[in-house]
């Protein structure tokens, strides 16, 4: 009897396999619920990439205006401290008004010079965006200009073209992700003083040019091929050699106009101002200033490139391999000059950096400190141009000596 109790007693603490099974479909059922979490975390996320921004992103907060001295006060971030000039973007009477330097700061504020005048009757909203375009309209230049339709597969692109008399060079600028061709602006003065011809242009789906493929971005896979066409145009108007000048993910499409294009033998050399080189390492660095699960960036990179992620991206895939320009350092050709900030805060320059590494005989660095993304001409005008006065000069695309 007593032997009999234990095996009863056994029996008792025993699992019932109806149990085991019920705890394994239990998660299961967890797993299943996690991953399709994860699985609609990273659609959106690549939604997010792909698809252009509809309204600015309003991270910067207005403390204050004092019309009798014409400052504003701003909540003090990374990017309002910094030093130079700037523009703004507000919600209120005046759309975009220009900032001058830093005239006082404090643990919480600093307060700027208005370089745009604000009246009575003017009004300022408390949220605005911060921005490194200063020229928002090509009439600020105060040079010559025409608008012009470039020819693109999809329809006409929209483009500025600052001529220089019977120029033999010209330069294409392309703009990045989010913005439009007036982010270009700042570089058009200093290009033009130096005897170029700047054809500033738009590509499919920034809002200006045709829109295709459901409106979103191909991160540089298809947009190459607007600014092929721009280069088709330059040569048809007089251009004999063209210069690619891409801002941000403009360096993106740059990049792959140059590995690309049919004109490429009329590409004389490249200049990337704070450019994405590899889309791995960037969104891989956002990702992570989101704090976001490995797991969820791991399917965010594979529904890019995959088919799963069709219905946002609209495409059968995005090859991030193609994109990743250190890996085809080897086919490069084409002299490049890279301005990148080692705290761009938005596309981090490890790749420019490699990039550098990988083909010294080709591109140049110059790395800045401080001055964020994309905001090098506005942090240190000075020795921004003097790098691409130099480099232009040294490789026999200006004359010596020009201004």
């Amino acid at each position: 009897m007593k032997h009999s109790r234990r095996a009863v007693s056994r029996a008792a603490t025993r699992p019932s396999p109806l149990g085991v099974r019920a705890v394994i479909a239990a998660l299961a059922g967890a797993l299943a619920a996690v991953s399709a979490v994860w699985a609609i975390a990273s659609l959106q996320i690549v939604r997010r990439i792909v698809t252009p921004p509809t309204r600015r992103m309003l991270d910067t907060k207005i403390v204050g205006v004092d019309l009798a001295a014409q400052t504003i006060t701003l909540e003090r971030t990374r990017d309002t401290e910094l030093p130079g000039r700037y523009g703004l973007f507000t919600t209120g009477s005046e759309p975009y008004v220009k900032l001058g330097t830093v005239l006082s700061a404090d643990a919480s504020t600093v307060k700027r010079k208005l370089l745009t005048e604000i009246g009575p009757d003017s009004t300022l909203s408390g949220e605005a965006a911060f921005s490194g375009w200063y020229y928002d309209k090509p009439e600020q230049l105060h040079l010559p200009f025409t608008t012009e339709l470039i020819g693109s597969a999809v329809g006409p692109c929209p483009a500025w073209l600052f001529e220089a008399g019977d120029a033999a060079t010209w330069v294409i600028q392309v703009h990045g992700r989010g913005t439009t061709r007036a982010e270009c602006l700042r570089a058009v003065p200093l290009l033009h003083a130096l005897g170029l011809s700047v054809l500033v242009v738009s590509y499919r789906n920034d809002g200006e040019a045709p829109r295709t493929g459901g409106g979103t971005y191909a991160l540089g896979t298809t947009e190459w091929h607007d600014v092929d066409a721009a280069i088709a145009f330059a040569l048809r108007r007089g251009a004999q050699r063209v210069v690619l000048m891409g801002w941000s993910m403009g360096g993106a499409v740059v990049l792959q106009t140059a590995l690309n294009s049919a004109h490429s033998d009329a590409v004389c050399g490249l200049i990337l101002e704070s450019p994405v080189v590899d889309w791995r390492v960037v969104l891989g660095f956002q990702a992570g200033q989101l704090r976001l699960p490995h797991p969820v960036t791991e399917l965010a990179l594979g529904a890019l490139q995959g088919g799963w992620g069709r219905p946002v991206t609209h495409a059968g895939g995005i090859s991030l391999d193609s994109l990743d320009i250190v890996a085809r350092a080897g086919e490069l050709r084409h002299p490049i000059l890279i301005l990148h900030s080692d705290d761009d805060g938005y596309v981090p320059s490890d790749a420019s950096h490699a990039l550098a590494g990988a083909r010294p005989d080709l591109v140049e660095l110059q790395a800045f400190q401080v001055a964020r993304h994309t905001k090098l001409w506005n942090y240190d005008p000075e020795r921004w141009s003097e790098a691409i006065r130099e480099w232009l000069t040294r490789h026999d695309l200006v004359a010596a000596g020009q201004p």
